[in-house]
């Protein structure tokens, strides 16, 4: 089972960047290449403990259904999304969240398996590891840029100083 673990530094609190993860609207706007959008669930605002959301999303060429859920929440430590349905065999989403010297570290821990037995682990070493890699750092820049630049108060309804 492949596990990608990646690491972003921002400077912005803690409680801005767990809040931009489980963005509704920041999600939208990150993967913006991909053309997601929500099919079922919460549409718009922060996902809590509990709550499920339904993704499409076009993926190699593909549009593809996925319905996670909010299966662990921390607030503002760490929160963990899981597959309920999905192209996945299966997976599991770590956010964590951490303040250091004035910093939020934030740290992605993502579990992930293929379906079709050895076919999809082949695949998962050749191309969907590297491929959700650079997807999840791609979407860690934004929550970045959003965090340090004043910009999350564009997606998020609290007012936060």
């Amino acid at each position: 089972m492949p596990k990608i673990e990646t690491e972003t530094i921002i400077n912005a609190p803690i409680e801005i960047c767990f809040d931009l993860s489980r963005s509704v609207d920041l999600h939208k706007i990150s993967t913006s290449k991909t053309k997601e959008y929500v099919f079922a669930g919460r549409k718009k605002g922060l996902l809590e403990a509990g709550e499920s959301v339904t993704w499409r999303a076009k993926h190699f060429g593909v549009w593809q259904n996925l319905t996670s859920k909010i299966t662990n929440f921390e607030y503002p430590f760490y929160f963990s999304d899981e597959m309920v349905k999905g192209a996945f065999h299966s997976f599991k989403h770590e956010h964590r969240f951490e303040t250091k010297e004035g910093k939020t570290i934030m740290k992605d821990i993502f579990d992930f398996k293929s379906p079709f037995g050895v076919i999809g682990a082949v695949v998962d070493k050749i191309i969907l590891t590297n491929y959700m890699k650079a997807f999840i750092e791609e979407r860690n820049q934004v929550i970045k840029d959003f965090a340090e630049t004043g910009k999350w108060k564009d997606v998020l309804d609290i007012e936060k100083t």
